[in-house]
């Protein structure tokens, strides 16, 4: 008697994907040594190599606490670091996002003749945007080793009257810890949900990088929400109320404030944990979707 032929598998289960999403994890010297590669190519033949990302990181930052504390009237030893900070976590998140948009186009190689999972690619660009963080962290070293007095004591980063008192520096530093490592997890869910969804929609990765500058502009990186609230107080239309509750409605401004407001002593609103916390649930309940329905294709899409 012959036995009835095999059923394959439905590759599309969330067992297959939480498999990949662990097999992944598990190979963490492939993803680490491709971004550290990654990195070494970006540099090659370069004088200082990777130590051009804090050189650049540096030079940005200063130009831009320099010419927004000349327009604002604030004082540069309260708002560079605030500006300083603010970059170094856009760069990653943006990095995330528009790289992350790419990433399986890119490998497009790797995927056809490496059987590796899918989340190794995505793993990897994470872990190269960390490694851009981590070498843009020695600015942020240098810039609070200079106002470090003016950041210890309670302070405003807005000169003027009515202007919100920040504690300064103190024990809730600690806070960034978990802060940072929340923002780390949220990147890995931006590059698998972006990654599938570009690779299968070719028009995504432009349009994301039509977005990202409006996006940029609407986060407080090169200003403040002290300004805009100082800004409502003496406004008598309303206006500066509406662009207030505005401007919370962009997720990328509560992550940025959960690792800066510790990192430099300004007060925070556990507001912005909440809202972090609700959009991880949901980027990463999105992602897992999209992983468990269209992991296979990927290699099929590039």
């Amino acid at each position: 008697m012959t036995a009835p032929p095999a059923i394959a598998a439905d590759p599309r289960s969330w067992r297959r994907a939480f498999a990949d999403l662990l097999a992944g994890l598990r190979a963490r010297e492939l993803w680490a040594l491709l971004a550290w590669q990654d990195i070494k190519q970006r540099y090659r033949r370069s004088s200082l190599g990777p130590l051009w990302i804090t050189v650049g990181m540096a030079v940005t930052a200063l130009a831009l606490g320099v010419v927004n504390s000349a327009l604002f009237g604030s004082s540069i030893s309260t708002l560079l670091p605030s500006i300083t900070t603010g970059l170094i976590l856009w760069n990653f998140m943006n990095g995330c996002i528009v790289e992350g948009s790419e990433t399986f186009i890119v490998n497009e190689g790797m995927i056809k003749q490496l059987p590796a999972p899918v989340s190794v690619y995505a793993l990897r660009t994470v872990w190269r945007q960390a490694l851009y963080l981590a070498h843009n962290l020695v600015v942020y070293v240098l810039v609070l080793a200079i106002f470090f007095g003016k950041l210890s004591q309670p302070y405003r980063l807005v000169d003027k009257d009515g202007a919100l008192l920040h504690p300064g520096l103190g024990w809730g530093m600690l806070l960034a810890v978990p802060a940072l490592m929340l923002v780390l997890l949220n990147g890995a869910w931006v590059v698998l949900l972006f990654g599938v969804v570009s690779t299968r929609f070719r028009d995504i990765p432009p349009v994301i990088q039509s977005f990202i500058t409006m996006l940029f502009y609407a986060t407080p990186i090169m200003w403040s929400m002290d300004q805009v609230r100082v800004m409502n107080q003496s406004s008598h239309e309303g206006f500066g109320s509406v662009a207030v509750n505005l401007l919370q409605l962009n997720p990328v401004y509560h992550f940025v404030e959960i690792v800066r407001a510790p990192l430099v002593g300004q007060q925070q609103s556990w507001t912005h944990w909440l809202v972090a916390g609700v959009v991880t649930v949901v980027g990463w309940s999105l992602a897992m979707l999209v992983l468990r329905n269209y992991r296979a294709r990927v290699a099929y899409w590039v």
